[in-house]
């Protein structure tokens, strides 16, 4: 499968993520989170599937192409997932305005911590090698 093709693929499947997300912040520890989750599932998705469409006009060779895919999908996924998981659990120590009040033990925050932490790096990572694919010139 092309890079083109996983990341629309992993871009309809996040969406549809997203969407089911939205069915649950009801059973959530923190509500509020699990809308944040819905919508990272629906945005990251999105973002997915328009990369995907305008792949043919980005240029990072055959080093970097996988890279920025793998930083990119680690990134999306782990937005939504670290965020359903803040949801689920309670946790709020990065995340204080949403989470005023944790609830969550300290292993659930730490793992929390760890994937908002990884995931903006890896997504600062990879969306700046798109920008570098879309800038160079073949």
């Amino acid at each position: 499968m092309t890079i083109q093709k996983r990341f629309l693929v992993l871009g309809a499947a996040l969406f549809l993520l997203g969407l089911v997300s939205g069915l649950l912040p009801g059973i959530m520890a923190n509500p509020r989170m699990g809308l944040s989750a819905h919508m990272q599932g629906l945005t990251n998705g999105m973002f997915l599937i328009a990369l995907g469409a305008a792949w043919p006009h980005v240029s990072l060779g055959e080093k970097l192409e996988p890279l920025c895919f793998w930083l990119l999908a680690f990134g999306t996924v782990a937005n939504w997932l670290a965020t359903s998981l803040a949801a689920f659990w309670g946790t709020g120590q990065l995340t204080p305005i949403i989470s005023p009040d944790p609830t969550a033990p300290g292993w659930q925050e730490a793992i929390v911590s760890v994937m908002l932490l990884s995931l903006t790096l890896a997504m600062l990572a990879g969306t700046a090698l798109v920008l570098a694919g879309f800038l160079r010139k073949t």
